[in-house]
């Protein structure tokens, strides 16, 4: 491996980090070299992974977060320590029709992907400042944040919006050593995706697709570890889609 994708001494914070991309995240980033604070809601399952972690060697932490929650976000950053990147990963999801959907719905959604990933980013932000320390931000966005699918107007909204804060972070704060880059990941299954990939539409859905399936976690590490690390440098508010081909399929 190239050096330069190596994060030894740089600690990560990964938000939604008890299950799907963020629990994988922390397995691939602790493999590079970096010492991570697992972040989220279920402190059980996050104790489960961070003694997965250790067992192997890694060195690894956990955190109670809520990103909706302000008081919640400052005790995590401050229980966490001084941290050289931010992986803001935590996401939910509410499908329906925008005529049907309950108004605390179309919330949850905009203040956890949305604004909870604003307030982490501030709050890491504001530390590196007072530091006059360098750091990096990887957004988790979505294709769905590129392009609409049905039924999908509150998560579709909130990953668009993901995807502009992205470069707004990079425009104001890349002059003082501060990177933001987004991964807009297709379809794979998690916790949030898993019963519908395995539904008729979900098949459906991924015969669009390029490559003509779904896609694996393994195959997020690359964005993931170029984006966390000096390989990616000169990149600042980039926004890579990792998704088969999805985003050029026909119309």
């Amino acid at each position: 491996m190239d050096p330069r994708f190596r994060l030894d001494g740089r600690r990560v914070l990964i938000t939604g980090a008890s299950s799907g991309f963020g629990r994988h995240f922390a397995d691939v980033l602790s493999a590079a070299g970096a010492e991570v604070v697992l972040a989220a809601r279920r402190r059980e399952r996050l104790a489960d992974a961070v003694r997965a972690l250790t067992e192997r060697g890694a060195t690894a932490k956990a955190v109670a977060l809520d990103v909706t929650d302000p008081a919640s976000v400052q005790e995590a950053f401050a229980a966490a320590g001084p941290i050289d990147v931010l992986i803001n990963n935590a996401g939910i999801s509410r499908p329906g029709s925008t005529h049907t959907m309950d108004e605390a719905d179309w919330q949850a959604v905009i203040d956890t992907n949305l604004t909870g990933a604003w307030r982490c980013a501030k709050t890491a932000i504001s530390a590196w400042l007072e530091r006059s320390a360098p750091g990096v931000i990887v957004n988790i966005a979505s294709i769905v944040g590129l392009r609409v699918a049905r039924e999908l107007g509150a998560y579709a909204a909130s990953k668009a919006a993901v995807v502009h804060l992205t470069r707004s972070l990079a425009l104001d704060y890349g002059r003082l050593g501060i990177r933001t880059n987004a991964i807009c990941p297709g379809y794979f299954a998690t916790e949030l995706t898993e019963d519908y990939l395995a539904s008729p539409a979900g098949q459906k859905q991924m015969q669009r697709v390029p490559l003509g399936r779904q896609g694996r976690l393994e195959e997020l590490d690359g964005a993931l570890l170029l984006l966390a690390s000096e390989m990616s440098s000169y990149m600042n508010g980039s926004i890579i889609a990792v998704d088969g081909g999805h985003l050029c399929s026909g119309l």
